[in-house]
């Protein structure tokens, strides 16, 4: 069973000098955690000295996007090779990059493939529209991107998944518990395991996203597929972000 996990993805908000405050805030909150997970995902700006003030603790530190290139031509891009040894996550494929950015399956592979060449641990990000939804497609779509964004990717090892139906993320409007499993498991778990089987495929971390609380983080966490979930808006709250972590704790731990 992997390892509880609750990543905080803080998206365009904060200023580095606030960045800084709240990651010190959940620090000194958490007391270093040893039965969740913790990863927080400041803008690019913020990662160093966020780095800085996570020093020593177990909370670990993850980027929001990189380019799948190392280096290169591609003006306001950050690499894999310049998060190496700053940061231990990245998250790839978020809703917003594919919605806004027009990133599609080809360049969310190409970046989990570079994440891992350059021992960087991606949060392969997956989930339907509200149109798909209600075509009756979700589990056709999440299978499709965890296999596309997978592909050539030699095993599962150090890989994340999180499922942010899009049309839940922002809204106040979550998935039930009860689907998020289904999705999980019929859409992720079976992808995984087609691709690298079924042993494999139960040690990668599933996470949900999608207008996650402290109120409803544990109806998700008590579904036997959801080990933990990427936050958005709850993790600018060090008092929200850190009952969750407790929440974590008390169901999975």
């Amino acid at each position: 069973m992997p390892l509880p996990m609750l990543v905080g993805n803080w998206k365009m908000h904060t200023t580095v000098e606030e960045a800084v405050a709240l990651a010190g805030a959940i620090r000194a909150r958490l007391n270093d955690p040893a039965d969740v997970l913790v990863v927080l995902c400041p803008p690019f700006v913020s990662l160093a000295p966020v780095a800085q003030a996570l020093r020593g603790s177990t909370i670990a530190l993850g980027a929001q996007n990189m380019h799948y290139e190392s280096h290169g031509a591609f003006t306001g891009e950050v690499s894999p090779r310049m998060l190496q040894g700053l940061c231990q996550y990245v998250i790839v494929g978020h809703s917003e990059r594919r919605r806004l950015f027009g990133e599609g399956d080809e360049v969310v592979n190409r970046k989990v493939r570079a994440a891992l060449r350059w021992g960087l641990r991606p949060i392969l990000c997956v989930g339907e529209t509200l149109e798909e939804r209600e075509e009756g497609k979700t589990t056709e779509v999440v299978r499709r991107q965890v296999e596309r964004g997978l592909e050539g990717v030699g095993g599962c090892h150090g890989v994340v998944i999180a499922y942010e139906p899009v049309w839940a993320i922002g809204t106040g409007v979550p998935a039930t518990p009860e689907a998020v499993q289904e999705v999980m498991v019929e859409g992720v778990l079976r992808a995984l395991a087609g691709l690298f089987g079924e042993h494999d495929a139960l040690e990668v971390p599933l996470l949900y996203g999608g207008s996650v609380t402290p109120e409803n983080l544990e109806g998700f966490v008590r579904q036997p597929a959801v080990h933990g979930a990427l936050v958005g808006g709850a993790s600018l709250n060090a008092e929200s972000f850190c009952a969750m972590v407790h929440i974590l704790e008390k169901v999975r731990g």
